[in-house]
């Protein structure tokens, strides 16, 4: 097959100077694609040297033995360092962890240094980052820090040291790779939007909206017709955005913080630039797949549109102008960042950045500059980099304002991240980015609504943190406690009891699953761990004194949290038998509800997903950037169906070194084992299930054209089947008989490494 002719071009672009523009030989588009369409700054306003580096470039493209990055060391001594990093970065896959990036500038301190590390996970809009905002006494209309909304507003790691001045913060971003992505499925839906005949304002909010409702290019870009300041109602916004979710906070800000009429005009211009260029590329490819399918408005029913659709997507990023617009996009964000005029940054060769510092000794000044990094206020949209971060870390003397809240030696560490989600949907498993994180905390705080409490996602909190022998940790925050209202719930104590009698209810109903050692934990810690807020819409000092007595009390148990348990001279032995029977079912119960969503059979409970979701799913784990996309969590729900079903197994232990004392001293010993197989089990997930099968994903995401979706689902359940193979009494399938031997030796090694034995492996 002859090699494709790559070429460079000169361009000019929003940046000064002059820039390069090229189809990469090495590297994939969002559809798995080689020849994804990049540009770069060339660092010179010379025309003629400009030249002179774009034909340097044309020789790296026109030989592919450069096409590695093996040759990398070579090409440096030969071309120009400009030619180099436009050619040589991004052909390496993957995501670097920006955790590690965060410790190296500011570490977690750990108990040994005095600190509690504490983890607040609940569902959205519970209140778990406002009830953070008290603990760190961040004023809701003065510092607003961390940012909050009834939507999704907790995106990324934020991470909270309470420590001496000055105030520290380290801020880490989305690779170059997860950003094109996004901007490219966010085009592709405004795409859809045209051919849909939407009007402008809703193509407009299906560009500044991602589908997952985590990257929101109205931050960095702007809203539609945003508003000038001063001039309201002279831009009002047309998109009718749904009910509540799309609150934002909207005290107003100082002429330091809000951006001036003649940018956001700018913004204006720009976006309504971009939506003409949306309609012109979706009009054109529309045209050229009519062709050979008819028109979209012909097609007869929901599987002829999305055969349709899927045809039109791929045609997407055939298109020139498709690829230019979305260089553009990205220019203009990387413009953002050149606002920010604070702190340091790290950046990659490709001039994006990696992480911002920032050390300051007044917290105003601090956080006025942190929040362009995490605020969601709607007058600073068009400057906003929120969507873009990953991970926020700050260290300095944050604590109540509240003084009677605080004592001098206390010392935490507080853990934010997304939340649960809304639906019982979104609770079939908990994502995998909360419970990794599980044996660094030394309380996992439920934040949870005393309105309707212990719903779905919380409930699955329960299961998971049981499961893996961290119920010891656990504690449960119920906010909204002064909305409880009922004609028999007069007083405290009987509004107490009522939200009490739902940890009860909810803890009952995971008896079977969990088993009753498992279930009693949970319900003791529960009992003499559980906080009733109310009022935290307010400032601490206005907020009921026995509200802020519990707040109190909550971060008393914080900080002991902290305290090492005693080791345990104690461990139960195994036999093995056993375990295959526990067994059977998980991997069953984690193939047929996946079975559901494909498309490829009926399951109770479980509708088909859509296949744009089903594809994103793909297009993360193929490039290696996440094995999830949403609520949808094959690593997860595979880690669940084995936790449970061992955590069950582990339950009915042959014997012990010794006999236990009492019934709280072996199920300690137990759970030491649970929380060593669950870490395991976590690796072994993302090997079967990604690692070994990075191929199988890279062709179910590469399917196109006709039938693609199906073909998709199958490839997928391929994966699935082999990654978990049915366990049968015959047990004569190769492929389930290594599945059973890797199970058993991750059990084998905690139960071991704990004191205890396992027989018959």
């Amino acid at each position: 097959m002859p090699i494709k002719n790559y070429i460079a071009s000169k361009t000019k672009s929003n940046r000064p100077g002059w820039s390069v523009t090229f189809s990469h030989p090495a590297r994939s588009d969002a559809l798995g694609r080689v020849g994804l369409k990049v540009r770069r700054g060339l660092g010179t306003a010379d025309a003629t040297e400009a030249d002179l580096l774009v034909s340097q470039l044309n020789e790296l493209l026109a030989d592919p033995s450069w096409w590695s990055l093996s040759r990398l060391h070579e090409a440096a001594q030969k071309f120009d360092s400009v030619v180099v990093s436009a050619f040589f970065d991004g052909i390496e896959s993957g995501k670097v962890k920006s955790r590690d990036l965060r410790e190296g500038v500011i570490s977690l301190p750990t108990p040994e240094d005095g600190y509690a590390r504490v983890m607040l996970v609940g569902l959205t809009g519970a209140g778990k980052t406002t009830l953070l905002r008290h603990l760190i006494g961040s004023d809701h209309k003065r510092d607003r820090f961390p940012s909050t909304s009834t939507a999704k507003t907790t995106t990324a790691d934020i991470e909270i040291v309470t420590a001496d001045a000055p105030f520290k913060a380290v801020i880490t971003f989305m690779s170059e790779h997860e950003i094109r992505c996004s901007v490219d499925e966010c085009l592709e839906v405004a795409c859809q939007a045209v051919v849909r005949g939407w009007d402008d304002a809703r193509i407009a909010n299906a560009l500044l909206e991602h589908p997952e409702q985590r990257f929101r290019l109205s931050y960095p870009l702007g809203s539609w017709q945003q508003e000038l300041p001063g001039q309201e109602g002279e831009y009002q916004s047309e998109i009718d955005y749904d009910d509540e979710d799309e609150e934002s906070e909207t005290e107003p800000l100082g002429d330091d913080e809000t951006i001036d009429g003649s940018e956001v005009a700018k913004n204006n211009d720009q976006l309504r630039e971009y939506v003409v260029r949306i309609k012109e590329v979706a009009e054109s490819v529309s045209e050229q797949v009519a062709q050979d399918r008819g028109e979209f408005q012909d097609m007869e029913n929901a599987n002829q549109r999305q055969d349709w659709l899927e045809g039109f997507t791929d045609a997407l990023y055939e298109n020139q102008d498709f690829a230019r617009l979305s260089l553009d996009i990205m220019d203009a964000i990387g413009e953002r960042f050149d606002l920010v005029a604070s702190g340091d940054f790290e950046r990659s060769v490709s001039n994006l950045p990696t992480l911002w510092y920032y050390e300051e000794n007044d917290r105003d000044t601090f956080l006025k500059q942190v929040r362009w990094f995490s605020s969601n206020h709607d007058q600073q949209f068009g400057r906003l980099l929120t969507p873009l971060v990953d991970g926020i870390r700050v260290s300095g003397p944050f604590q109540p304002s509240d003084p009677g809240l605080w004592s001098d030696d206390r010392r935490l560490v507080l853990l934010d991240g997304e939340g649960l989600g809304h639906s019982a949907k979104e609770a079939t498993s908990v994502s995998t980015k909360v419970t990794e994180k599980f044996p660094d905390a030394d309380m996992i705080l439920l934040v949870d609504t005393a309105q309707s409490p212990m719903q779905a996602a919380p409930l699955e909190l329960l299961r998971s943190v049981g499961s893996s022998g961290h119920g010891h940790k656990l504690a449960v925050a119920f906010t909204h406690f002064d909305q409880v209202k009922g004609d028999n719930l007069r007083s405290y104590g009987q509004k107490r009891d009522h939200v009490r009698g739902s940890i009860g209810n909810a803890i009952a109903s995971l008896r079977d699953s969990l088993g009753a050692p498992v279930t009693e934990i949970l319900e003791q810690r529960l009992g003499d761990s559980d906080f009733y807020l109310g009022g935290l819409d307010k400032p601490t000092g206005k907020i009921a004194s026995r509200f802020v007595k519990g707040m109190g009390a909550l971060l008393e148990r914080m900080q002991q949290s902290a305290v090492s348990a005693e080791p345990i001279d104690l461990a139960p032995m195994y036999n093995v038998a056993r375990l295959e029977l526990a067994l059977r079912d998980a991997t069953d119960g984690f193939k047929n509800p996946w079975r559901g969503r494909l498309g490829l059979s009926y399951h109770e409970g479980i509708g088909k997903e859509h296949w744009g979701r089903v594809k994103a799913l793909c297009r993360r784990i193929a490039n290696l950037w996440s094995n999830e996309y949403n609520d949808l969590r094959p690593v997860a729900d595979l880690v669940r169906q084995l936790q449970n079903s061992i955590s069950l197994w582990l339950d009915s232990p042959a014997g012990w070194t010794r006999h236990p004392e009492s019934e709280v001293e072996s199920q300690a010993a137990i759970n030491e084992i649970r929380r060593k197989v669950y870490a395991r089990i976590h690796k072994l997930a993302e090997e079967r299930l990604v690692g070994s099968h990075i191929r199988g994903w890279r062709t179910a995401f590469a399917f196109s054209g006709k039938g693609s979706s199906y073909e998709r689902a199958k490839e997928m359940a391929r994966i699935y089947e082999a990654a978990a193979p049915s366990i049968t009494s015959l047990m004569d399938d190769t492929q389930a008989q290594e599945f059973m031997a890797q199970v058993f030796q991750v059990v084998k090694e905690a139960i071991e490494e704990s004191g205890g034995s396992l027989q018959g492996f």
